[in-house]
């Protein structure tokens, strides 16, 4: 009798951590259970929370990547889904130009996406190590890639190019944008949440430990703030966001920093971490009395503000903005913070439903409706997943 196959299992590998989903493999794509290991290498733990609130936690004994998945393979056992898995569908940061769109990978893609590690080097080695260490778990399901940069393909040459010779261009440096499957999961809501906003000016700034702006015009990518590697635009955690160029050459050539330890620096170092000199967890700056940390804070907000400002110009205004990510969707103080830095746009804040964590925040006077949403990119995931192998199923 042939297996029934009624499950998707999404992984999102991080450099210290797999987080993983399954969603029944329906049109709804409903998530059956959520968890991660994080940790990795340090002091690594499993925790899962069922659809019905239940959470299994604790501590592991594992070393990498594939001890990771060999934890999460052995709760699938026990929670008697394994042989019931249709594929499993990965996040991954950067697709080149290639790849505009999910894709169930092989051998050959594979190669290229490892091609791309210097333009995601946080990120891409770990994506990539996640993929290995599902097929070695699951060899004969399908491994399905799921890219952050495929969401802003299609810009206009304008948002897309450096002033730099044109050959440089047309060999793919170039803005590519990342937090694509966040932004396609917000883009997807709204029509939901705010249907008479769905062909509006609208951005999103998606803040978390990777923090960058989106800004959209009826559902898709027109702009945004990361360009051809995950360290523009915005500071973030420990990156540094938008910086002269001519400050990098000066490391090199009269500080003596090497090319390894300027990424270092660029990468590990910088942003709420380097500024704050204690954290790069937004959390911990916001209940610190240190005067730098409130600056990090400060410097945070005011460059969310420059580059929203920068997004509404490419718009040609501004109707609506909303918060997402870790720190967008909980910290009632940087969110009120970017309202009042722009308040002369005409964004205007109420307290109380922000202080509340509403969804909608802004008060009735403001001229342009602010809203705070959770995203989901596993479920985006998901979503790509039940598209891809139905596609495939049927020949399109």
């Amino acid at each position: 009798m042939a297996a029934v196959y009624d499950y998707f299992l999404t992984l999102n590998a991080g450099s210290s951590s797999i987080k993983f989903a399954l969603f029944a493999a329906t049109a709804t794509q409903t998530a059956v259970a959520r968890g991660q290991v994080e940790g990795i290498g340090v002091s690594p733990c499993f925790s899962v929370t069922g659809a019905d609130g239940d959470t299994e936690s604790g501590a592991v004994a594992i070393d990498n990547h594939a001890g990771a998945l060999t934890r999460i393979v052995d709760w699938l056992d026990c929670a008697g889904v394994r042989d019931r898995l249709r594929a499993v569908g990965h996040r991954i940061v950067h697709g080149g130009l290639a790849h505009a769109t999910p894709v169930i990978l092989n051998g050959a893609i594979l190669d290229e996406l490892a091609a791309l590690t210097p333009l995601a080097p946080l990120h891409q080695p770990h994506n990539l190590a996640g993929v290995a260490a599902a097929q070695q778990a699951f060899p004969s399901l399908p491994q399905i890639g799921c890219f952050d940069t495929a969401f802003h393909r299609g810009h206009d040459f304008v948002n897309d190019a450096y002033a730099l010779p044109r050959a440089l261009y047309e060999r793919g440096l170039r803005r590519f944008g990342f937090h694509g499957l966040s932004y396609e999961f917000i883009a997807r809501k709204l029509p939901i949440v705010a249907p008479a906003f769905v062909d509006r000016r609208t951005i999103v700034a998606h803040l978390g430990n990777g923090a960058s702006l989106c800004a959209l015009r009826q559902g898709r990518s027109v702009a945004t703030t990361m360009g051809f590697s995950a360290l523009e635009g915005l500071p973030m955690g420990t990156r540094c966001g938008a910086i002269d160029p001519g400050l990098l050459i000066y490391l090199l050539d009269h500080e003596g920093l090497t090319a390894a330890q300027l990424t270092r620096l660029l990468y590990h170092e910088s942003g709420l971490l380097g500024l704050s000199c204690l954290s790069s967890d937004m959390r911990v700056l916001e209940a610190s009395t240190s005067i730098a940390a409130a600056e990090a804070i400060d410097y945070f907000v005011h460059r969310i503000c420059m580059e929203t400002a920068a997004l509404a110009a490419t718009l040609h205004g501004l109707d609506m903005l909303v918060f997402t990510g870790g720190i967008g969707e909980h910290s009632v103080r940087v969110r009120a913070g970017v309202v009042e830095g722009l308040s002369w746009l005409g964004l205007r804040i109420d307290a109380e439903a922000n202080q509340c964590g509403a969804q909608e925040i802004s008060s009735p006077d403001s001229g342009v409706r602010i809203l705070s949403l959770a995203t989901d990119e596993e479920a985006m995931i998901a979503r790509h997943m039940h598209e891809v192998l139905d596609a495939s199923t049927t020949g399109d």
